[in-house]
């Protein structure tokens, strides 16, 4: 049952949210004495009662069954500290503000990483007026490719979805933008500042 909820991650959840074991009972319309159950390890919640469970208690069903609560430090949204996921079995690309748990197609997704760029993904950022000029050398077959750029500023993100057998480049308004980020499907995340030229 290490996969399952524990009942220490109840109660410490429970605790959190100022609530008593009857206030939690009351909630999910069961007995006072089954939370206690939970609690002491003499029982597990049924699998039906996860959701409306992990919903009393403010966290993700994965949240719940990790027993690893996700708490957002970025809390002023600078987007400087965003987080990339893609999810690999659609290649899904989603952009979160801070810390957050996500899944996609069954999967949970965990942040991206990003590397420096090396020999195999170089990149060209060039400033054209008022906008930056992104190109990234690499093939682009159906098998091997760059998914997406990313532009970031304090306040935003821009992002251009890229797709097999097209060009890996775009385009970005400059707005005080300080990271480039582009995703290979097969080597991961890569961060170049501009000005600099991997």
């Amino acid at each position: 049952m290490n996969q399952y909820v524990t009942g220490a991650t109840i109660r410490d959840l429970r605790e959190r949210r100022g609530l008593r074991q009857t206030d939690l009972a009351c909630k999910l319309a069961i007995s006072d004495k089954t939370v206690s159950r939970w609690e002491t390890g003499k029982g597990y919640p049924d699998i039906t009662l996860l959701e409306p469970l992990a919903h009393v208690l403010g966290v993700s069903v994965s949240e719940l069954i990790s027993g690893n609560a996700v708490e957002n430090t970025n809390v002023a949204a600078n987007m400087m500290h965003c987080k990339f996921f893609v999810c690999p079995v659609c290649g899904n690309v989603i952009v979160g503000a801070g810390e957050a748990s996500i899944s996609c197609c069954g999967v949970e997704l965990v942040p991206l990483e990003a590397d420096s760029p090396d020999d195999g993904h170089p990149v060209c950022v060039e400033r054209v007026e008022d906008e930056l000029f992104v190109r990234v050398n690499h093939p682009m077959t159906k098998l091997h490719y760059i998914s997406f750029l990313a532009a970031v500023s304090p306040d935003r993100v821009q992002l251009v979805k890229l797709y097999p057998e097209s060009d890996a480049q775009t385009r970005f308004k400059l707005a005080c933008v300080r990271a480039v980020y582009y995703y290979c499907n097969k080597d991961g995340l890569f961060c170049v500042r501009p000005g600099r030229r991997g």
